[in-house]
């Protein structure tokens, strides 16, 4: 049996693609988790990949794809994952004010593989 890594490689990185585009990423390549946890818009994009997700990866250790009632936010499960084909995603704590109130959260980043 072929595996769908070699399978669907093309649907792969057009499926990371879409991720990428979901995100919206800044000039830096990278966005907050604070960001992302006030977008439902993003979520439910992410989220609606599943389907495909499903058909061309490997999900069993995708969480938010493979049981996403299980995990608080499944859709930072997929974007993880998914975008490891292309992407190393770099992460650490950041802070941001919000309300004249310092918010500490989380910063991705994503740096192309080469």
């Amino acid at each position: 049996m072929i595996h769908k890594s070699k399978l669907y490689k093309k649907e792969q990185e057009d499926i990371c693609d879409k991720v990428i585009d979901i995100l919206e990423l800044d000039d830096k390549n990278s966005i907050t988790l604070y960001n992302l946890d006030n977008s439902k818009d993003k979520q439910d994009k992410i989220m609606a990949l599943i389907p495909e997700i499903r058909k061309y990866f490997s999900f069993s250790s995708i969480i938010g794809a493979s049981e996403p009632k299980m995990s608080k936010r499944p859709w930072l499960s997929i974007i993880r994952h998914i975008t490891k084909l292309k992407y190393d995603m770099i992460h650490g704590d950041y802070r941001i004010t919000v309300n004249s109130s310092r918010t500490r959260t989380k910063l991705y980043v994503f740096i192309i593989q080469i």
